[in-house]
């Protein structure tokens, strides 16, 4: 899991800064007026944006990412339009926001003296650590001092921001930036055995070593650094008094707590051989039973179907528990007859029962639960029992906790082992640990299955934004990528270069290395 010391800033750091905008706001002619009238006057927020797992990106035909889903709740606060700018590099980005082509960065940067002197952030939503690659099976460095061949990072990036730092320390240490790659398209070249070594944020790192599980940790390059969204240091604050607001009302109402839960709430210590063997049998044995899970998933992504299959049996269907559980779905003789599956062992029946039984049980969660989250409440009923998992929600206000948020009653799951907690249930003891490693599981198998299914679409995307941006470099017109499913348009807009302004301006664009 990434190293984050705090999810977010406290309360106090989030009022004074909201204070202190207000006052600048108040002390300006022209307050109230400005970018933010400028944004609902066009009815369009223009966001810049990295194309990668963590920020932005289409999974599904449909837009995703933890930067994505916040802006897309400031757009709909401000009651105007969404439109996503992907990029591939921080520094395309800086040349967006410089040239007025997005009102603000939303890519999880890194919050570092160097960008404060040129940009301006709202409060961190997480931190992030600085983590060194390579490829397992290759010697591990001690040390920079060990590094013999270069080390490739993103150009603008705080990755090249800190090796350049860290050559004064380390004579002779080689790196180089790459001009047109991304930190994803270097972590591939890392597991391709292609270069030896990058540098990327823990969070990144946590993502894609779920689908090249080649990928290692060297060491770590940085303390927790808090991430925000960048703004151009102008005198008007309208839009940054308007994002300082927002992120206080989200942190209030749970919203920054829930989408760090639902993007890195199941990303735990990596395994390697976990999942190297998940990744082979997603290729060897998963073929076989895919249209059994497509035929019976109904309402439910057959890949969610087939990840609790793999964390149940490992698609045997010949698996049996000390427990009496059989076949790929783990099914319960009593469970069994219920749904009028004759034969547990065999692979359609047992699909069949397992996707009706977990149905019932999505069903049966509260609808105080939020839609997108029953399915996490109705996975520990599947393990452990529907009276235990009530349990949980139960122990959870005991403790204070919302019994409808999963971040909260995952929480409460361990206690279920503790006969000081138990004994205040009705249903008593029940193996809460097992449960919550369980859910983390499947959505760690579930998340690796849609990357796997979506990558020779994503690497074609990719492609195509890597081709516009090339076209922007040769002056020729870009394509428009697809519009989004719920009517955000990713859109390729045409930045100038922009030349580093000398030391000393008071108006400074934003400077190629930052």
């Amino acid at each position: 899991m990434h190293s984050r010391v705090s999810l977010f800033h406290t309360r106090v750091n989030l009022l004074i800064l909201l204070i202190g905008v207000l006052l600048l706001s108040a002390c300006s002619p022209q307050a109230g007026q400005n970018q933010l009238n400028e944004i609902k006057r066009r009815g369009e927020l223009r966001v810049g944006t990295l194309y990668s797992s963590t920020t932005y990106r289409l999974l599904d035909s449909a837009p995703t990412g933890l930067d994505y889903e916040l802006a897309k709740r400031f757009a709909d606060s401000l009651g105007v339009r969404l439109k996503i700018v992907p990029a591939f590099q921080t520094q395309q980005l800086f040349d967006l926001l410089s040239h007025g082509k997005v009102d603000f960065i939303a890519a999880a940067l890194a919050v570092t003296p160097k960008r404060l002197q040129w940009l301006r952030f709202t409060p961190s939503y997480y931190l992030v650590q600085q983590k060194l690659v390579y490829r397992n099976g290759k010697p591990r460095p001690g040390s920079l001092a060990d590094i013999k061949e270069p080390i490739v990072v993103v150009k603008g990036s705080s990755h090249a921001d800190l090796l350049q730092s860290l050559s004064q320390q380390f004579d002779g240490l080689p790196w180089r930036v790459e001009d047109e790659g991304d930190g994803e398209a270097l972590l591939r070249e890392v597991a391709e055995g292609k270069i030896a070594y990058t540098i990327v944020d823990d969070t990144l790192l946590a993502q894609n070593q779920r689908f090249y599980p080649e990928l290692a940790e060297a060491m770590t390059l940085s303390p927790p650094t808090p991430v925000g969204w960048a703004l151009s240091r102008q005198e008007d604050d309208t839009l940054y008094a308007a994002l300082i607001d927002f992120f206080g009302q989200r942190q209030q109402d749970g919203t920054l707590a829930k989408l760090d839960e639902k993007y890195f709430g199941h990303v735990q210590a990596f395994d390697y051989v976990d999942t190297h063997t998940f990744l082979q049998r997603v290729r060897e044995i998963l073929p076989k039973y895919r249209q059994l899970f497509e035929s019976y998933a109904q309402d439910l992504d057959w890949r969610l179907l087939a990840a609790i299959s793999y964390q149940e049996s490992h698609w045997n269907e010949e698996a049996r528990s000390y427990t009496g559980v059989r076949g790929l779905m783990m099914l319960t003789l009593d469970t069994a007859k219920e749904l009028g599956i004759a034969d547990r062992k065999d692979p359609e029946q047992s699909i069949k029962g397992g996707a009706a039984y977990l149905r019932q049980l999505i069903d049966k969660v509260p609808d105080s639960v939020p839609k997108d989250e029953k399915i996490w409440f109705a996975l520990v009923a599947y393990n452990m029992g529907y009276g235990h998992m009530l349990d949980a929600r139960r122990l959870t206000k005991l403790r204070g906790g919302n019994p409808d948020a999963w971040r909260d009653v995952k929480d409460s799951l361990p206690l279920l082992h503790e006969a000081k907690w138990y004994s205040k249930t009705r249903y008593g003891y029940a193996r809460g640990r097992e449960a919550r490693l369980y859910v983390n599981n499947i959505r760690r198998y579930y998340q690796s299955l849609r990357m796997y299914d979506a990558t020779e679409r994503q690497q074609e995307e990719r492609r195509q934004f890597r081709q516009s941006w090339l076209n922007i470099a040769t002056r020729s017109q870009p394509e428009m990528t697809d519009t989004a499913t719920d009517g955000t348009a990713p859109v390729t807009p045409e930045p100038q270069p922009v030349a580093p302004p000398a030391t000393g301006q008071s108006r400074d664009p934003i400077p190629s290395s930052s």
